[in-house]
């Protein structure tokens, strides 16, 4: 990136925004800027239109889980400015009951982006066309990338042959969890080794021959 570019956008966007966003940060070849919620639309809208800015392709929006903060979110935005060559990193902070306006009216692919967003992390966003899971199923229960849902989930399905239809059950685990001791495997383990015994037994009965 263009570090001389980025920093000439940063200054441009703390002069025309600096009542809507924090200061812009130029950090590793990268500028991110952080909106309230409320400043959202106005900010995006600015970064897409500005003859300055020109980021007219949104390329990826995503959830990030703090669940140490009061503010348990944030929303990522990452935008891309092909007539400039420059991307910017636009982020705005949700409660875990706080809702994000929808960018679809700016941005078509915002719809399907958000509807990830909804599915893995729970955050709402007001007045998208279709606000749907879009990666689980439609009785998933929970949101799997928040960090305090359980690795095995709440439920599993299966197709029952019997009811000749999907079935929902509590998950059930077939084995323990396995502890690993990642010792290398060229020293040799003090214990046996599942399988191993075989090896052992063989050995015995050669040494009776």
């Amino acid at each position: 990136m263009d570090q001389q570019a980025l920093t000439e956008i940063a200054r441009h966007l703390d002069s025309a925004l600096g009542d809507y966003i924090q200061s812009p940060e130029v950090l590793h070849g990268e500028l991110t800027v952080r909106a309230p919620v409320e400043s959202l639309e106005r900010v995006i809208k600015f970064l897409r239109d500005d003859s300055s800015c020109r980021f007219e392709m949104l390329i990826d929006i995503c959830g990030v889980d703090y669940p140490e903060r009061s503010t348990r979110f944030e929303v990522v935005y990452h935008l891309l400015s092909v007539s400039n060559n420059l991307r910017i990193r636009l982020k705005v902070a949700v409660d875990e009951e706080g809702a994000v306006p929808s960018m679809t009216a700016l941005f078509n692919t915002a719809g399907w982006f958000e509807r990830e967003v909804w599915d893995l992390y729970g955050i709402y966003f007001t007045n998208h066309p279709d606000l749907r899971r879009l990666l689980t199923d439609y009785g998933f229960e929970g949101h799997p990338l928040r960090k305090d849902f359980p690795l095995t989930g709440y439920v599993e399905l299966r197709y029952d042959d019997e009811q000749k239809r999907v079935v929902y059950e509590p998950v059930k685990l077939t084995q323990d969890f396995r502890s690993f001791d990642f010792m290398s495997p060229w020293e040799g383990a003090e214990y046996i080794l599942p399988g191993d015994e075989k090896a052992e037994d063989a050995g015995r009965k050669g040494e009776g021959s």
